[in-house]
């Protein structure tokens, strides 16, 4: 205990305490490297975030080895920040080298900043998702069909980029999907992974239309090497099909004026006027899921 109380008395007390302080200020490089320093740590996180604080910091070190160099005259004071300004250069180099890797072809950038990018995804989640479907956006042309009904085996996820997809069975029209919905939602959530079953609608394309598929069993490898992104298109998935069933709820009725609740099935409310509903801009984008409840019509029936 007597040795370390001395060595704590010797590192504090051993070295001459300042009884004059210096009058004079330091030069201007060493006040623009304190104010890069507080500038530089004052970045964000994510790729561009890191660039931001390793140039801020690597131009700060290097204001410093120049004033330790022209003003203070101390080789180790140089020479540690002069090592520090290569670690942040290095640091810099690498992470721009990281950008660089992740760029993306238009269409999936502007799907990484419409879907991806608000939940908080990085570009690295987001390049192991963009791999997993080869990297590829597949064009559908019009009234070509995406699935045919009792046909098609579910095979794959699908997420619509661009254009509109029709969705009937057996001839009947049933709604609509539309950019960043996906085409497959409800196939893909009723099969466990070792199920295989086909489509029970018909997919056509009214417009020309681009989309992204990831095959089933690749999605599914990639599932279990990270539980991040399994849970993520979980949470993507689940938000389709449960705004479809609530829009759905906008656009059916039981007869006689009252509506359909699908909250509370037993339960119904007054219907709105007899006029079909203006539909909302958020209602354009999410369709109803494609299977109407049993003895419930259109609004426009």
């Amino acid at each position: 205990m007597g040795e370390n109380a001395s060595f704590w008395e010797s590192l504090i007390y051993a070295h001459p305490t300042c009884t004059t302080w210096k009058q004079e200020a330091e030069g201007s490089i060493y006040h623009l490297a304190s104010i890069l320093f507080v500038v530089g740590f004052m970045g964000g996180s994510g790729f561009f975030g890191l660039l931001y604080v390793f140039s801020l910091l690597g131009l700060g070190f290097l204001c410093s080895s120049v004033w330790a160099w022209l003003d203070v005259c101390a080789a180790d004071i140089f020479s540690w920040n002069f090592i520090l300004f290569a670690i942040c250069f290095v640091q810099f180099i690498y992470v721009t080298y990281q950008v660089r890797s992740v760029s993306f072809d238009r269409e999936f950038q502007e799907l990484y900043s419409a879907l991806f990018q608000p939940l908080g995804i990085s570009l690295t989640v987001y390049r192991k998702i963009v791999l997993c479907c080869d990297a590829e956006v597949v064009t559908l042309e019009k009234e070509h069909c995406y699935a045919m009904q009792g046909k098609t085996p579910i095979d794959k996820l699908s997420l619509l980029v661009s254009g509109r997809i029709r969705v009937t069975v057996d001839g009947e029209f049933l709604h609509y999907i539309f950019p960043l919905q996906f085409l497959d939602s409800p196939e893909w959530d009723s099969l466990r992974p070792t199920e295989e079953g086909v489509f029970q609608v018909t997919l056509t394309a009214e417009t020309d239309c681009r989309y992204v598929a990831w095959r089933r069993k690749k999605l599914y490898l990639l599932f279990a090497k990270h539980r991040f992104i399994s849970r993520l298109f979980s949470i993507l998935i689940g938000s389709d099909i449960a705004e479809k069933l609530y829009a759905l709820n906008d656009r059916v009725h039981m007869g006689k004026g009252f509506r359909y609740d699908i909250r509370l099935p037993n339960f119904y409310h007054v219907s709105l006027p007899e006029t079909p509903p203006v539909l909302s801009s958020h209602h354009l984008q999410r369709g109803p899921p494609r299977r109407k409840p049993t003895g419930v019509t259109n609004c426009g029936s």
